[in-house]
């Protein structure tokens, strides 16, 4: 019985090797070896371009000229000649203001300038026969003088009196109201009808120049070098102003770069400059905030590329190179980089660069392109401030 079981146990073990031989050389060859799977990844190809270098800051627009309209003599105002939001030219007649009394003031000093005149014509004819008969000893030297003193008073009140005619004529030409600058009116704070003194300290309105406008902004005191030079390039620096953020905010002008501060705010570590720009359409409005981008520099024939692009390894950067279907490691060198772009050295010109799906992937990976776009699409080189 033993030897019938072992003959059994020997023929049943035979049969299930000869089973398991058979059906491993007969299974199909992917089964038998399992192919590792393509990885999907989004790639970039590398750009060969100029690349403008910018920074960027928070600035304020700024009027160049600005003035509060006030009256320079107490009266009524009788009569305002322009509208709100109007523009105007300098010397344009703004405002008339009662000018009654002041020309009755004027009057007066017109008719005393004429009485004094009189009295010394009359005191010269006197000095002149006086002066006859002195020679002759016709009258004491005393009484000579006191003519030539009379005369003298004579003179001294003319001079006094016209004098006074000049007052009441200055103060005359303050009852129109006149722009002193080009601009546009501001909103009315007095009517017409309203007694106007000097000590007011509300005016009548403003007006504004628009046209050209500054803009005002501060940078790091890093930048006060690179200001300089671009102050004394030959060609000025390019200012624009965007409402938002530099990238996707509205443009709203260009202009150039005017002057920087003398000297370096202690308590924030920032230097101020001013820039102004033509102002046509009046897009720039003064008190607005802007975002003001600078143009630098310009690096010349820089690869570009996304910052996804530039891996970090354990001592150096790299980048997945597309080759054939598969992927190698070629070392990087960033020379700029920030939230848009990487400017780097290593790869070459039109080369392709894995830009999304690196964390599974090495060095002779299969890969499999699920997007495909260029380093042009990636923004110019920019500062944050």
């Amino acid at each position: 019985m033993r030897r019938q079981t072992r003959t059994v146990l020997v023929i049943t073990l035979v049969a299930s090797l000869i089973a398991l031989v058979s059906w491993s050389l007969t299974r199909p060859a992917t089964a038998r070896v399992s192919a590792p799977a393509a990885v999907p990844v989004k790639v970039v190809s590398v750009v060969e371009e100029d690349v403008p270098r910018f920074v960027t800051g928070i600035g304020s627009v700024m009027s160049l000229q600005s003035v509060v309209i006030r009256t320079q003599v107490d009266g009524t105002l009788t009569k305002v000649l322009v509208k709100e939001g109007q523009a105007v030219k300098a010397g344009d007649l703004l405002a008339i203001i009662d000018d009654r009394a002041i020309r009755a003031a004027l009057d007066q000093a017109k008719a005393q300038l004429a009485q004094s005149q009189a009295q010394l014509s009359v005191a010269q004819l006197d000095l002149k026969r006086y002066r006859l008969l002195s020679a002759e000893n016709g009258i004491s030297k005393q009484t000579f003088d006191q003519q030539q003193a009379l005369v003298n008073e004579l003179k001294a009140t003319v001079l006094g009196n016209q004098a006074a005619i000049n007052a009441s004529q200055v103060q005359l030409s303050y009852t129109q109201i006149r722009s002193p600058v080009t601009g546009r009116v501001g909103i009315r704070n007095v009517d017409e009808g309203n007694f106007l003194r000097v000590s007011d300290t509300q005016g009548l309105f403003s007006v504004t120049q628009i046209d050209p406008v500054s803009v005002e902004f501060s940078l790091p005191q890093q930048m006060l070098p690179t200001l300089q030079g671009l102050l004394t390039a030959s060609t000025p620096a390019a200012v624009k102003a965007f409402l938002g953020d530099g990238d996707n905010g509205t443009l709203l002008g260009e202009g150039q770069l005017k002057l920087i501060d003398n000297q370096v705010s202690a308590t924030t570590g920032t230097i101020r400059a001013k820039a102004e720009f033509n102002n046509p359409k009046q897009l720039l409005w003064p008190g607005q905030l802007v975002t003001v981008k600078i143009q630098t520099g310009i690096e010349r024939d820089a690869l570009k590329v996304p910052p996804q692009v530039v891996q970090r390894g354990m001592d150096r950067h790299f980048a997945y190179r597309v080759t054939d279907g598969k992927v190698e490691v070629v070392p990087v060198q960033v020379l700029y980089q920030d939230s848009d772009l990487t400017l780097i050295t290593g790869p070459r010109a039109g080369d392709v660069l894995v830009s999304d799906g690196q964390s599974r992937l090495k060095p002779g990976s299969r890969i499999e392109v699920v997007r495909q776009e260029t380093g042009a699409d990636t923004a110019d080189l920019e500062t944050a401030r």
